[in-house]
Formats: C-alpha cells, structure tokens, sequence
C-alpha cells in the first residue's frame, strides 16, 4: 500500500470513513503520521468546542464573582475553587462514575423520556469536563484583568455620561479582554494539551475510534518501540500551538490596536532647505 492509498484509508477512520480495520503489518512513518493525524481531529474537536463554549461561562463566572450579591459571588467562587482545585485527571473519573449511575433507560422529566446513554461517550462526557474545566481557569484570568481595569478609564467614562450596560459593553469587557487575553492564550493551549488526557480517562473510544494518543499507543504496543509514535503526537501538537499562538496573536493585536506601540508610524521626510 503506497503512502496515498494509507492516507485515503485511514485519514478520517476515527470519524468512521475509511478502512474499517487498523493495520496489522508494515507500521510505517505513513501509517504512523496519518493514523494518529485522524485521531488529531478528536484532539481539535475537543479543545475548540470546550474553549468556544467555556469562554462565555468564563465570563459570566468572572463577572458573578466579582458582584457585589453574596448570593451570585459565593457560588462562582466555590466552582471556580472546585476546578481548580481538583486534578482534571480526577474530574474525568469521577464525572465518568457519576454518568453511569444515571438510569440506562433514561430518566422521566414531565412525561418525555431524557436518553442518558450519550452520556458515557467521549465525545460528549470528556468534552463536558474538559468545557467545565477551562471555564473555571479562565474565569479566574478574567476575574483578575477585571480588577486589573485602572480607576481612571472607568472615572473618565462616567464623567462623560456613560454608564451602565454601556460602561460594561465599551469600557469595562474591552479592557478586561485586551488585559487578560495573553494569559487567555496561555489557558487555550494548555487545553488542547490536557485532551490527551481524555485517552487516560474512563472515558471509551467508540468502535476504535479514539484521539491522537490512541492511534500511537497502538503503534507502541505492536512495534515495541515508543519513541516513534509519542514523538509524533508532540510533533503535531507543536503545530496546534503555532497555530493558536498566531491566531490568539492577532486578536490580541486586534484588541491592543489603539496603543500607540501597535500603530505603524510613519515615515516623513523633512528635508531642511535653509540653514
């Protein structure tokens, strides 16, 4: 099998499309870069899907611990706490445990039947933890560039008249984003780091189709020899962060685009005609 017919085969198979079977001769740098490339995708999925949607809880975490309401400050403290204060590897097992005691059958909820089989996937109970996780980091970065807002912006802001939803929206969010964004970017890569965790988890791949670290922990136990596939997984993941670097990057630009280091200055010639 040439280099192209391994990648047509088994490209997208943790997807399901493609070679049914996994490879059981040859093991070579083709099947190795394009096995563990197509359990990468779960990686992706898992990290953009649990950074997208715990940016939104973030915030809200972040703005409720900072409120003056003991009510609305006290329980966004203590789940902020709880997650980062728990080993993420403990959280799978014991989100895990805690998915499989619910009824097989389903559970009732005014007459409709709730499906909670899904539950125990990867795809659904990993990503879960893994958006619950995240949040909670970055609520905390948030919360703290929330602070972190000078008294003087927000001082300049109601001696104009704004004040309010449009304070937060213009003044307040803006900067609490362009101060925390490059520990954001921090938080973002060491989630897609922390998704090789789900392979370690309770946590079953479906029909053998599991992430980057699957794909290579079958290569190592057939071929003896980990130094090839765990080298590659790091390999791809070194991609992954050069990608979120540049992209985190550009907002981050984007935000700080006011400053005047990030104007490009331009060049004027004065010529001096008269001494």
């Amino acid at each position: 099998m040439t280099c192209w017919e391994t990648f047509q085969a088994y490209s997208l198979r943790s997807l399901g499309y493609g070679e049914r079977l996994l490879p059981r001769e040859g093991y070579d740098l083709c099947q190795h870069f394009t096995l563990i490339g197509s359990g990468l995708i779960w990686n992706i999925y898992f990290g953009a899907l649990a950074l997208a949607f715990g940016f939104f809880l973030a915030n809200a975490l972040a703005l409720a611990k900072a409120s003056r309401s003991r009510w609305v400050r006290k329980p966004a403290e203590w789940f902020i706490f709880v997650f980062r204060g728990s080993p993420l590897f403990i959280q799978f097992f014991l989100a895990y445990e805690t998915l499989v005691l619910l009824p097989k059958a389903g559970i009732d909820i005014f007459g409709m039947t709730i499906q909670t089989a899904w539950t125990t996937k990867a795809w659904a109970g990993a990503l879960f933890v893994l958006f619950l996780n995240t949040a909670a980091y970055s609520a905390e970065i948030f919360h703290g560039a929330l602070q972190s807002i000078p008294k003087g912006d927000l001082e300049a802001a109601e001696a104009y008249g704004i004040s309010g939803w449009k304070k937060f929206s213009r003044i307040e969010w803006p900067t609490m984003l362009r101060l925390g964004w490059p520990a954001y970017t921090n938080e973002a890569i060491f989630l897609f780091h922390a998704t090789t965790l789900v392979f370690f988890s309770g946590f079953p791949a479906f029909q053998q189709r599991g992430d980057a670290l699957y794909y290579a922990n079958y290569f190592a136990d057939k071929t003896f020899n980990p130094f090839i596939p765990y080298p590659i997984v790091g390999f791809y993941f070194i991609l992954i962060t050069l990608a979120l670097i540049w992209g985190f990057g550009r907002v981050n630009r984007y935000l700080n685009r006011h400053l005047p280091s990030n104007m490009k200055a331009r060049i004027r010639l004065r010529p001096s005609l008269i001494r």
